[in-house]
């Protein structure tokens, strides 16, 4: 089980860098811009989450995580070269995979710390965002989190169905599988629809 977590932590790295790396290549940054935000993208939020937790810093001592972030950066410089354009749909399905991962696995580190339920969906929550939002913040974007479609709303949905299908019984690879489905159906549905919480009303 440790080493199924472990791959799909790495997958969930490896995908976010993609996506810091497609934001890099519309804002024009060098070599050394395209690294920083594919690795802040990747790592940001799980580095917070260890920080709160009082955990050793997971990719400080295991190396796999960095080249995962290298190897994936530089299979997107080759393809957006080829391409020669910015597929905006691919840093939104990109984004969402990597919210559906690192919410799952970002859950579960806080539960093996013995965190209640609640606290891990927040754990799970921050990791899953936010790398995401020191990306944009550096890339000088609205942070996607702040926009008007679901974002941090379906990590939470997303963390809530894997802790409760762990307090229901189910396997852990089936809770993960429901909760990071739960997540990506969420945040697909939010981009396609414009699904969001309204808080305030507006003059129109």
């Amino acid at each position: 089980m440790d080493s199924l977590l472990h791959w799909f932590d790495l997958l969930g790295v490896a995908v976010f860098a993609i996506s810091g790396t497609l934001v890099a290549y519309r804002k024009k940054l060098d070599g050394f811009g395209v690294v920083m935000l594919a690795s802040v993208t990747a790592i940001g939020g799980g580095t917070i989450r260890d920080l709160i937790l009082d955990a050793p810093v997971f990719w400080l001592r295991d190396s796999t995580y960095l080249i995962s972030i290298l190897v994936a950066a530089f299979i997107s410089i080759v393809w957006l070269n080829k391409q020669k354009r910015f597929p905006q749909i691919a840093l939104e399905i990109a984004d969402s995979l990597g919210l559906a991962f690192f919410v799952v696995m970002g859950t579960q580190k806080a539960l093996d710390y013995g965190m209640p339920d609640m606290t891990a969906v927040v754990m799970g929550t921050f990791t899953g965002c936010f790398g995401g939002m020191l990306r944009d913040v550096l890339a000088r974007s609205m942070p996607m989190v702040l926009k008007s479609e679901l974002y941090a709303t379906t990590c939470i949905v997303g963390g809530i169905l894997y802790t409760q299908s762990l307090s229901l019984g189910f396997d852990t690879p089936v809770a993960m599988v429901l909760g990071m489905t739960g997540t990506l159906g969420l945040r697909a549905g939010a981009i396609k629809w414009g699904w969001s919480l309204p808080v305030f009303t507006y003059k129109k």
